[in-house]
């Protein structure tokens, strides 16, 4: 499903992260590393964010090459998202949907289910952490992605949405074939995902267990 071979990043002649080949089958997958152990740095490279050296592949389709097409299969929720202050979710969202191709009714089932639609319409300066994160793990499902991947996902949430973003997870890889990289410094509750793989993100290498 996702291929990474001779992967570098580095900053400031630094560097971050490498791997040599790494070859990630479809299913849900844990990375678990420290924080700073460059979890979200491979997760913002595999998304397209980041540059980098060497190649990713997704179901054949080049991160750098075929850019729309593999951008429409693969989403990011990212662990500490930044949006501007100004803005209102619900501009930021409705952005966000139109360019992964999703319909407003995708976004607005999402939006109530997570409870985000409360508050929505409010600049993103006024929310909470746990509200700002709720609008990144909201976007990280819009379209019909191929491949989430959610960069500590439980952070900052309530019991409830933790409860919601399992739920999501589960129904988005059992009805919908998406294959998910959920990345964290602390254990998930195995019983409630089908775990396939977990990697270990240190000493600037990725691992399987």
């Amino acid at each position: 499903m996702l291929t990474i071979k001779n992967f570098l990043k580095s900053y400031n002649n630094h560097k971050i992260l490498e791997v040599e080949n790494l070859q990630i089958p479809e299913g849900i997958h844990w990375f678990k590393g420290v924080n700073g152990s460059g979890k979200s740095t491979l997760f913002r490279s595999i998304a397209g964010i980041l540059p980098y050296k060497g190649e990713i592949v997704f179901n054949n389709l080049d991160c750098r090459k075929d850019i729309v097409a593999y951008r429409l299969q693969v989403n990011l929720s990212e662990a500490e998202p930044l949006y501007p202050d100004y803005l209102s979710a619900y501009d930021l969202l409705m952005f966000v949907a139109e360019a992964k191709q999703a319909t407003e009714q995708q976004l607005f089932e999402l939006a109530e289910n997570l409870g985000a639609n409360k508050y929505w319409k409010s600049p993103i300066g006024t929310y909470s952490s746990g509200m700002q994160k709720k609008i990144s793990l909201l976007s990280a499902f819009l379209g019909s992605p191929k491949l989430i991947m959610l960069d500590e996902p439980l952070i900052t949430i309530d019991d409830r949405s933790v409860e919601i973003v399992y739920e999501l997870v589960k129904d988005y890889y059992e009805n919908r074939g998406v294959s998910f990289l959920l990345s964290s410094h602390q254990d998930f509750r195995f019983e409630r995902l089908p775990i396939k793989n977990m990697y270990l993100v240190q000493n600037q290498a990725v691992s399987q267990q």
